[in-house]
């Protein structure tokens, strides 16, 4: 029987990219029985030499560093000068975790009659399903932690866009992680993905995607008690007020929500603006919005790509045609590639659905508020909790409203979200577990107790 295969397309194009071994169920039973195989060796090296270890990943990955990030322009149509920064991360995430496998932390307890002291201990083979949104950078900052912890994975990218793990996959051989340790298999989430959650043998899931999705994880991998890492989907308010400075946060917000094509869980796709400011801010924001440029991702001017797919842009363009006003449009290339314009409705109602679901395209609303606590009820109101940004003068009130808002991400006079030496994770159905940071690999490790008798009774 031929073997089944993946059509990888290009955005930007529509045509195809790549044809991959098509992955499934037995794919994703081999690559796990890989990684246990795998496991007692890699938790058995020395931290030292698997900090070196990971050093090397970092030195191959930045002699690929071109490489890789055409290779993620073109699969995921981003701007090339965005898929480099990506892939810097990436490589930028490996080096802060090539110091973690020295550098766990215990702690020692005494009690009646000896003393107990705490260990961190791998949980095994880590399942790990990746969006298509940041291809490597995503799958990166969950690798890269799982591997220090001394635990060995198997990634399950997105089914658009697996090339940069594929790739990945064999620079991790080339920097000499042992085989088995790093396994990829490329494939639907309905059979790959699921078979990786339900699978006896996987310790544990990290997961990012849509919220409903990740629903539909935790329920199955609670089947096996797996260990559950969710980092799911957004709807973010951007909180500006009229004491800010309105032409800076105007100038901000379009990146807020437009980077990637608004595919991404942290854009900030909801603007609340101070009622008497409105008018001033959508004056700074038509000309901000209007000049992005949209087109071929690997020319160095393009600002803005494609969508990832037809279907994802004829999903956005159902929040545009549903009565929203249009405010301020920009330009989109003509011929093929899944182009959307960056769009601001204006005005809208607050029950609209661009006003309420996730759109993941750039498509933002623009709500006035009428006071402090106008803003925070009108930012909570969402079964979300991902990011958000407070745009104020007023020192006092920023850290007020920033404490009063329901995200596990903000920024104050700013929209920056993740980095890689601080904590990145959501609130209510935004997920739960934490990433990056220095405290990252406690999600892939166990804390084990030890008592030691020291009276010898």
């Amino acid at each position: 029987m031929p073997e089944e295969t993946l059509e990888v397309l290009e955005p930007a194009t529509e045509q195809i990219l790549d044809t991959i071994p098509r992955g499934g169920v037995d794919e994703v039973d081999a690559a796990v029985a890989s990684a246990k195989a795998a496991f007692p060796a890699w938790r058995a090296v020395a931290p030292s030499d698997r900090a070196r270890l990971l050093r090397r990943v970092v030195s191959v990955m930045e002699s690929a560093h071109e490489e890789l990030a055409v290779l993620e322009a073109r699969n995921a149509g981003k701007p090339i000068g965005s898929a480099r920064g990506e892939i810097g991360m990436a490589i930028e995430t490996f080096r802060y975790f090539s110091g973690a496998p020295e550098r766990p932390i215990g702690e020692t307890i005494p009690v009646a009659g000896g003393l107990v002291f705490t260990v961190r201990e791998p949980v095994g083979v880590v399942g790990l399903i990746t969006p298509w949104n940041f291809p490597l950078a995503i799958a990166s900052w969950k690798m890269a932690p799982a591997l220090a912890a001394g635990n060995t994975v198997v990634l399950k990218p997105a089914e658009l866009t697996p090339l940069t793990a594929l790739r990945f996959a064999e620079l991790a051989l080339e920097a000499g992680l042992p085989e088995g340790v790093v396994n990829v298999v490329a494939g639907p989430g309905r059979s790959c993905g699921s078979r990786l959650v339900e699978h006896p043998d996987v310790a544990k899931i990290a997961f990012t995607g849509s919220t409903e999705v990740g629903r539909s994880i935790a329920a199955g991998a609670s089947e096996t008690i797996k260990r559950v890492t969710l980092e799911l989907g957004g709807k973010s308010a951007n909180v500006v007020f009229a004491d800010a400075d309105v032409a800076a946060a105007a100038a901000a917000a379009p990146w807020a929500v437009f980077d990637n094509a608004g595919q991404d869980c942290c854009a900030r796709s909801r603007i609340l603006v101070e009622r008497s400011a409105v008018d001033d801010f959508l004056s700074e924001l038509k000309g901000a919005v209007e000049a992005i440029r949209v087109g071929d991702p690997l020319d160095p001017a393009t600002e803005m790509g494609p969508l990832i797919s037809a279907g994802q842009r004829s999903s956005v363009a159902a929040f545009v045609d549903g009565g929203a006003e249009v405010a301020i449009q920009g330009s989109v290339p003509d011929g093929p590639g899944y182009w959307f314009p960056p769009t601001v409705l204006w005005p809208v109602a607050e029950d609209h659905p661009a006003a309420v679901d996730e759109i993941f395209g750039p498509v933002a609303v623009v709500i006035p508020f009428d006071s402090e606590d106008d803003a925070i009820a009108k930012a909570n109101d969402t079964i979300y909790g991902l990011s958000g940004s407070v745009w104020t003068r007023d020192g006092a009130k920023a850290l007020r409203v920033a404490r009063a808002l329901e995200s596990g991400n903000l920024s104050i006079n700013s929209n920056s979200s993740v980095r890689v030496t601080t904590p990145f994770g959501g609130f209510k159905q935004s997920g739960y577990g934490r990433e990056l940071g220095p405290h990252a690999t406690d999600a892939y490790t166990e804390v084990k107790t030890i008592y030691m008798n020291t009276e010898g009774k």
